[in-house]
């Protein structure tokens, strides 16, 4: 893995961090954009993790550098790091889909599962996006038109955002505090009211996450 960040401390903190267990290798990390894509070319990882300000302007040279790294290394997955829900920055990373990128916010990278489990997710090929950012999303898609899932209940919209983040049934009803019986209820009614009751399992979760980030305009 190749991680970036401009912050010493950050960097050094989080790669301290990583390095507590075998689960990830990280061969590089980086203080700008430019020296993340070369070590990116040189190194070849399976993930990389990146902050979105870095040098020289500090606006979105992460979210730039993710976006051709997707390009150039589709079979790369990219996760940055914001400091804020930021809905833009959101909008600007997953344009063009959502396939091998995350979004978490900086206060996550404390939890090194949560960490470990979204740099994997995006190394199959998924996606991990930081609940508030699903919600900041939601928001603004609310204000600019009716949502095509209005017709779910609140709880199983706590459902699908999970989903959307990439967890597993398991891994959901330990978020939310429920149980795994109820969050199988939840989907099987989430799958019925999106149309889907018919599809084959696997098809019919991607297809609500992508009806998901559809309606959240974050799917084009």
């Amino acid at each position: 893995m190749v991680f970036a960040d401009d912050n010493y401390l950050v960097r050094t903190g989080v790669s301290a961090l990583l390095s507590e267990g075998d689960e990830v290798e990280l061969v590089s990390a980086v203080a700008d954009a430019d020296a993340l894509i070369r070590a990116v070319a040189e190194h070849r990882p399976d993930a990389v993790l990146t902050d979105i300000r870095m040098p020289p302007t500090h606006t979105i040279e992460g979210i730039e550098a993710a976006k051709r790294i997707r390009t150039e290394y589709p079979e790369i997955g990219v996760v940055v790091l914001s400091q804020f829900a930021d809905d833009d920055y959101a909008f600007e990373l997953l344009e063009n889909g959502v396939s091998g990128l995350g979004y978490l916010l900086k206060e996550r990278i404390a939890d090194r599962d949560e960490l470990i489990r979204a740099l994997q997710e995006v190394c199959r090929g998924g996606s991990a996006l930081d609940p508030k950012v699903i919600e900041v999303l939601l928001a603004r898609k609310s204000h600019e038109e009716p949502s095509a899932l209005l017709g779910l209940s609140a709880r199983e919209r706590e459902v699908l955002q999970q989903m959307a983040t990439g967890r597993n049934n398991h891994a959901i009803a330990a978020t939310l505090y429920m149980s795994d019986r109820a969050v199988e209820k939840h989907i099987g009614s989430i799958f019925q009211k999106l149309g889907l009751a018919e599809e084959r399992e696997v098809n019919r979760r991607i297809m609500a996450v992508l009806a998901f980030l559809e309606a959240t305009g974050t799917a084009r």
